[in-house]
């Protein structure tokens, strides 16, 4: 190992960095790495800094003294694209414009453009099937810690081209050691993702699909970018209180469409409510619930089985009547392709 490490310094020191003479020549450089790519993975990309929708991914740049990207000053969300439709696109707009209020950083636009902004990139995206990511940052401007040099915040968007469906597959998960945010900053969906990718990449590491994070006093609180919730024994719907947690979208929209199955006589209640490790691990049916998925059941934690070990009924009738609002519901919006 001693002779390799020594080798690799060695050959790094004969290693000269190219300087590329022109834009044209960097351009070429950068155009190089998609030529080859018959799909392109992110057809679409909105930048405030150049007020307009980028088409080719070699151009899809971020400035490096935004201050996003050195000081993690930025927030960010992401909406569903299911069918030619946006779902729940308000809603997302509505949290992200709390979350930059609660980082200090003023939207360059509206909500009405930002909703304009990203229903026309869509469309220009022709995507079908995808997300749209989208962030709001103290914007470009110095590599100082304070943004009072940045002349303005930016908005960024970018369309992802991916395929999920409805999850019907159980996964493992296991307790979190990596520890959670504080509340001021679990609650706002900012871009310091650090402790959420170490807790993924932890599980990962042991074979597991991502863990659950247990609060400061004891209470269950989230998956690494997901809410979680439970059925208990008595057939009750449970979510962790948002007190220190993310308000996830699809959870709140979980909320309000579940009382359906209290009336078919399927669940006897639906709630947010404190509840403990041991409650949790003794539920009936436990899941996962986010955008993407929008609720994926969790089979095994910690090595044991979450009631039968089995996918639960009542997991999949609330992850039907998820899918049915995201595919035929009323919070969608028909994007206007060309």
């Amino acid at each position: 190992m001693a002779n390799t490490i020594g080798e690799a310094e060695e050959n790094s020191n004969d290693y000269k960095a190219h300087v590329f003479s022109s834009s044209t020549e960097l351009l070429e450089k950068l155009q190089s790495k998609w030529s080859s790519v018959k799909k392109k993975p992110y057809p679409a990309m909105y930048s405030s800094v150049f007020d307009g929708i980028i088409l080719d991914p070699a151009m899809m740049l971020i400035p490096i003294d935004d201050h996003m990207v050195h000081r993690g000053h930025g927030v960010f969300d992401t909406a569903v694209i299911l069918d030619g439709h946006i779902y729940e696109l308000d809603t997302h707009l509505d949290r992200i414009l709390r979350s930059a209020s609660a980082a200090k950083i003023n939207s360059p636009f509206p909500k009405s453009k930002l909703r304009t902004v990203l229903v026309q990139m869509a469309a220009a995206s022709q995507c079908r099937k995808g997300t749209l990511r989208y962030w709001l940052t103290a914007g470009p401007g110095n590599f100082l810690l304070s943004p009072s040099g940045c002349p303005t915040s930016a908005f960024y968007a970018v369309v992802i081209d991916e395929t999920f469906s409805q999850r019907k597959e159980g996964v493992k998960v296991i307790t979190a050691t990596v520890p959670m945010k504080p509340p001021t900053f679990a609650t706002m969906k900012n871009v310091n993702y650090l402790q959420n990718v170490l807790t993924l990449m932890e599980a990962e590491e042991r074979g597991a699909f991502a863990t659950i994070w247990i609060d400061d006093e004891g209470y269950i609180a989230e998956g690494p970018n997901v809410n979680v919730a439970f059925i208990t024994k008595d057939k009750e719907l449970i979510l962790p209180i948002f007190d220190k947690i993310l308000r996830g979208c699809t959870a709140k929209r979980l909320l309000e469409l579940a009382p359906k199955l209290v009336e078919q006589g399927r669940l006897k209640s639906v709630k947010n409510a404190h509840i403990t490790v041991e409650e949790a691990k003794n539920a009936a049916e436990m899941m996962y619930v986010g955008s993407t998925l929008p609720v994926l059941p969790i089979i095994e934690w910690d090595g044991n089985s979450i009631g039968d070990g089995k996918v639960g009924e009542l997991t999949m009738a609330v992850s039907d009547l998820l899918w049915d609002d995201m595919v035929a519901g009323p919070e969608r919006i028909p994007i206007p392709y060309a």
